[in-house]
């Protein structure tokens, strides 16, 4: 029997919603997976709600046509669903079978462990966070400068990656390369590393060209696919 599922993708933000930024990396993972299974994807959902919010009437539209149509529920990362445990438990007795493409072999164990596990960093990072701006306050740091200075940083760090891998994406243009993911395909084909020390895929793609357009290369044309 061919296996049939129900698509849902969740982006943070409305932005993220409009410019496809975050959702196409999404998209990508569940056609994989739903060619991989040998399966018919019925329908995609996508909601604009942040991960921290239990509330979501998209998701619960999708689930309901999981029901309708007797199909599971297919979510390209664990993280898309939600980000506490009582949310993951709350989702696992609303009776529908679901899969994360990232782990599509966990049990209903595996995944509260998971979820235990990503909130427990969640709430370290904040901790951390607040005690990073605490002691800067008490250093005399306006705040709102102190969060520019670190923004600056970030990014110019990021250009400066971005600049050391900019003619391996210009290769693979040269070489027919015309979307995130075909680019994403010949860095990790030839082994270029992405700044994180990961695979590429289109989302990080898609980041990494925002880098090099904001210092282009004379005469470089690096336009976002």
């Amino acid at each position: 029997m061919t296996p049939t599922f129900v698509a849902y993708l969740r982006v943070s933000t409305e932005k993220q919603g409009y410019d496809g930024l975050g959702i196409e990396a999404q998209r990508e993972a569940v056609r994989r997976y739903c060619e991989q299974a040998g399966g018919r994807h019925l329908g995609e959902y996508v909601e604009v709600e942040s991960g921290k919010v239990d509330a979501r009437p998209v998701l619960a539209e999708a689930l309901a046509a999981c029901r309708a149509q007797k199909a599971t529920l297919l979510i390209a990362r664990l993280d898309r669903l939600g980000r506490s445990v009582s949310f993951i438990a709350g989702l696992m007795d609303a009776r529908v079978a679901f899969v994360a493409a990232d782990m599509p072999f966990a049990t209903p164990l595996v995944l509260h462990v998971m979820a235990a596990f990503a909130q427990h960093e969640r709430e370290q990072i904040a901790a951390r966070t607040k005690a990073s701006l605490a002691a800067a306050k008490v250093r005399g740091v306006k705040l709102g400068s102190y969060g520019a200075t670190l923004a600056l940083t970030n990014r110019t760090a990021a250009e400066r990656f971005a600049a050391t891998v900019r003619h391996a994406v210009e290769e693979a243009r040269a070489q027919g390369a015309t979307t995130l993911q075909s680019i994403a395909d010949h860095l990790n084909k030839h082994s270029v590393h992405a700044r994180e020390g990961g695979c590429w895929h289109p989302a990080s793609v898609s980041r990494l060209l925002r880098h090099l357009a904001a210092r282009p290369s004379p005469g470089a044309k690096l336009a976002n696919s």
